[in-house]
């Protein structure tokens, strides 16, 4: 698989990842390797899970999913860069690929869903060549399972492949089978299946301009999304401003 040489793009170091700092316009430009998403939770979750570490960081391209992860990059390196959310990626992709009539798969969540998707997609894309896959839902998918999933998506041959089964399973799951799949450009992008599909409302343009895209989101599942706010949050901030103290007392040339 071609992958984005990453010696040519403008990332900034944040916490131990290489984080993309330029425009999503980027990514409507054929892209290609695994472009996955950054964000606070799931920063905190990756230094207890190693798995999901090494997956994050064995990615081609890691974008800030977040305002942690811009307000990180400002403290630590003085960089503003651009929220870019797993939805603004999956809305450049499938515009570009749209325009020219180009293909995308979608793999993971239910029929029900991908069915939405379908609709959504052949009503605002109609160009887009689109294919779907709802594996099982299981926390971990046999070898059968596996090798369904891999020759659905391959069998596809699509120029782009969204994966949608929720971090860091999602980032995992592609990690271990990367060299098995055919897709030039792979997504992993959780949510983001629901919020097109429409079943989850993302936050308005409002919250999001104000950086405060998680509260609705809160206020409407507290009972998922508790603990991401009032504890992957507050670690993610603590972890901040410890390296923002390193930083002063042993500053880098």
């Amino acid at each position: 698989m071609s992958q984005i040489a990453m010696s040519q793009l403008n990332t900034v170091s944040v916490l131990g990842y290489n984080v993309y700092a330029g425009s999503r316009d980027y990514f409507a430009d054929g892209v290609k390797g695994v472009v996955a998403t950054l964000n606070p939770h799931s920063y905190v979750i990756a230094r207890r899970d190693m798995q999901f570490r090494e997956a994050l960081m064995a990615a081609d391209l890691l974008i800030p999913d977040g305002t942690g992860i811009q307000l990180a990059a400002r403290v630590l390196r003085g960089r503003r860069i651009e929220k870019i959310a797993g939805s603004d990626l999956h809305e450049v992709i499938i515009d570009a690929l749209g325009k020219r009539g180009g293909s995308c798969f979608y793999l993971g969540s239910s029929e029900e869903t991908l069915q939405k998707i379908r609709e959504r997609l052949a009503a605002e894309h109609p160009s887009l060549r689109v294919g779907a896959y709802s594996p099982p839902f299981r926390e971990v998918f046999t070898e059968e399972e596996n090798r369904a999933m891999i020759t659905a998506v391959n069998s596809f041959a699509p120029e782009a492949l969204f994966v949608g089964m929720t971090a860091p399973k999602q980032e995992k799951w592609v990690h271990e089978h990367r060299d098995k799949l055919s897709a030039p450009l792979i997504c992993p992008v959780g949510a983001v299946f629901d919020f097109y599909a429409g079943t989850v409302r993302r936050s308005g343009e409002f919250w999001i301009r104000l950086g405060l895209e998680w509260l609705p989101r809160l206020l409407r599942e507290p009972k998922r999304l508790w603990r991401r706010n009032f504890i992957s949050t507050p670690l993610f901030m603590f972890h901040l401003l410890r390296e923002k103290i390193k930083l002063i007392a042993c500053p880098q040339d």
